[in-house]
């Protein structure tokens, strides 16, 4: 019997938890933040909504990993110069270094989730997984326009 697909993409996303968790737990960080700081690393000065699409998150997901990382003193926030409504989220100095410290581990476990693969199984997987994100969204989508 062939294993439900959704299933498997679970195992994934929590083995890939659980290293992460396994690398970062003397730095105190949880997955989230690990993930965030990263992110913030490579892509310096996003606002909120835009590191939660980068990062895969809800926005209050989102919020409690940034209030976390603020009481630590890792982030900050400014104005956005474009959008005085909007602000950008900047590592501080502390956060640059802890970015830069864990940056190996998120290129470890970026290789390790591929390792063995071709680049066109990899990117058959991701092809594959952003349409089943595609794919649920329509369903979600289709699901909220009944219950209206």
């Amino acid at each position: 019997m062939q294993e439900y697909l959704g299933l498997l993409i679970a195992a994934a996303r929590r083995r890939i938890k659980q290293v992460v968790l396994a690398e970062v737990a003397k730095f105190g960080l949880s997955a989230q933040q690990f993930w965030t700081l990263v992110a913030l690393r490579e892509s310096h000065g996003m606002s909120q909504a835009e590191l939660a699409d980068r990062v895969r998150a809800d926005a209050p997901t989102v919020s409690r990993t940034l209030t976390a990382l603020l009481e630590r003193g890792l982030v900050q926030t400014e104005p956005d110069p474009d959008d005085r409504r909007r602000s950008r989220v900047l590592l501080t100095r502390a956060g640059e270094k802890l970015a830069s410290d864990v940056a190996a581990v998120a290129d470890e476990v970026r290789a390790a989730v591929i390792e063995g693969m071709s680049p066109a199984e990899e990117a058959a997987v991701r092809r594959g997984l952003k349409r089943i994100v595609a794919n649920l969204d329509r369903y979600e989508a289709r699901m909220r326009g009944r219950r209206s």
